[in-house]
């Protein structure tokens, strides 16, 4: 702990955004960075915790005081060594994760001022590539095993990346034309520039990964030439609304314009009725989580007229603390992005009761104000309506309302048999992870399951 003081000295300072007028017409990143002498302050504000509660919010476990005062000390492949010992991408977590180790920092609780262990992350990182740290592994004995990985969104691509280090030959299988998954095709270039993901592809391409795109999963018999299969397949089946109305042009899922403009960035072409966009468009935002967020920063870089962004539950409290999620715990509170900031009408408690248009199009959307009351009988609350109905002006509607738990292939601990060409084929050999199989969630978790699946699949395969 090179300052011991720092924490008492040093107010917490963040990058902050460019300014709105600047950055609402293009699609650059959004997020500025530090000097190097500020960010080293930043760092040196780690306590250093005799119980380091950061480590335990963190699902990849890391360690965030050891890289934080490698970072103070200028030691900078040093705390990149600490901070990829736990994090294979900390690139990515570095722009995207909510950092929960900050809600769960000790200077959180003290003054709600919380060390920067994202934003100090980031530029760790972006340090090591500048500086060249960063370097194929050319060292890696392999064993003779071949694994099969289904999905190259953040899960696959983690439990790809350990068990290539481990020795095997991987193939990683993606349905779409290049690997990202929810990174690439869901999350706007503005949080995420995709050539920060095809900068750590081709490092993985260099130290032996082969990855196979336009390739549709299938059965598990077209694999079984491989020892493993790991199943990483995300949750492709978005939370649908089901009013009348639903079938009108203008109503979509959230994620068919948000890879379709991130596919558009990356140069694809689509016909003037295949395009989804937003401009000179009244547009209506069904959800209040961060894929909505990312619905209304887009609708403002397309051009938009006015966004209007709706949940169905309460407004959450408007912190800083959560009396019913109390530190160190995630607190539930108000969020305002900065896309929040660029604009936007926002609402909560209001249910959709139907879509409306003319002519086949959307010109607007039935809305009701509801109150959530105690359910008698106990378990979910009952919503009632309060007053009249309204009617909200929109010509696109994006629904961002959350992803279907997929069903779970079957899992490798189970002893099951499936049919497949006429003959009994194991499971014990697949392997399910990230949002496959805990159902949507954060990146950093996906990254942590597909980690953990990893070290699954090889005590699997040492014992064969």
């Amino acid at each position: 702990m090179g300052n011991p003081k720092a924490f008492l000295e040093i107010h917490r300072q963040e990058a902050g955004y460019r300014p709105i007028h600047d950055r609402i017409h293009d699609f650059g990143e959004v997020e500025q960075t530090l000097s190097t002498r500020e960010r080293k302050l930043q760092a040196s504000r780690c306590m250093d915790c005799g119980v380091p509660f950061c480590h335990w919010a963190c699902p990849l476990g890391n360690k965030a005081p050891e890289w934080n005062d490698a970072l103070y000390k200028g030691e900078w492949e040093k705390a990149y060594r600490l901070l990829n010992a736990t994090n294979p991408f900390p690139e990515f977590t570095g722009r995207i994760c909510p950092a929960l180790c900050e809600k769960a920092c000790v200077l959180n609780r003290f003054n709600h001022e919380p060390t920067t262990n994202r934003e100090d992350e980031c530029a760790i990182t972006e340090g090591a590539f500048r500086e060249g740290y960063i370097q194929p592994r050319t060292d890696i004995k392999r064993n003779g095993k071949k694994v099969a990985v289904i999905g190259a969104g953040p899960a696959g691509l983690a439990a790809a990346n350990a068990l290539n280090l481990n020795g095997y030959s991987v193939i990683v299988f993606e349905k779409n034309e290049a690997a990202g998954g929810l990174l690439r095709y869901g999350i706007p270039n503005f949080k995420l520039n995709k050539a920060v993901i095809d900068r750590r592809i081709r490092l993985m391409e260099q130290e032996g990964i082969e990855f196979r795109y336009n390739s549709e999963y299938s059965d598990y018999s077209d694999y079984s030439e491989y020892s493993a299969l790991v199943i990483a397949t995300g949750t492709p089946v978005a939370r649908d609304l089901k009013v009348p109305g639903r079938e009108l042009k203008g109503v979509h899922f959230a994620l068919e314009l948000l890879s379709q403009q991130n596919r558009v960035l990356a140069g694809m072409e689509f016909t003037g009725d295949e395009r989804i966009t937003a401009k000179g468009k009244d547009v209506l935002v069904i959800g209040g989580g961060d894929t909505g967020s990312d619905c209304i920063g887009t609708a403002h870089r397309q051009g938009c007229k006015s966004v209007t962004q709706i949940e169905i539950m309460p407004k959450p409290v408007e912190g800083p603390d959560d009396p019913q999620n109390p530190w160190p715990n995630w607190p539930r509170t108000l969020k305002t992005t900065s896309s929040h900031e660029e604009g936007c009408t926002r609402r909560w408690n209001i249910n959709t009761l139907e879509f409306l248009g003319e002519d086949g199009r959307l010109t607007g959307v039935r809305v009701q104000e509801i109150d959530w009351k105690p359910n008698p009988d106990g378990g979910r609350p009952l919503m009632v309506e309060k007053g009249e109905s309204e009617i909200i002006k929109a010509e696109l509607c994006l629904l961002a309302m959350g992803f279907l738990k997929p069903e779970h292939p079957e899992y490798p601990e189970r002893s099951a048999q499936r049919d497949a060409s006429s003959s009994k084929a194991s499971l014990k050999n697949v392997f399910v992870c990230g949002d496959a199989q805990n159902g949507a969630s954060l990146v950093v978790r996906a990254i942590a399951s597909g980690l953990q699946t990893a070290k699954r699949v090889n005590e699997y395969l040492n014992k064969q």
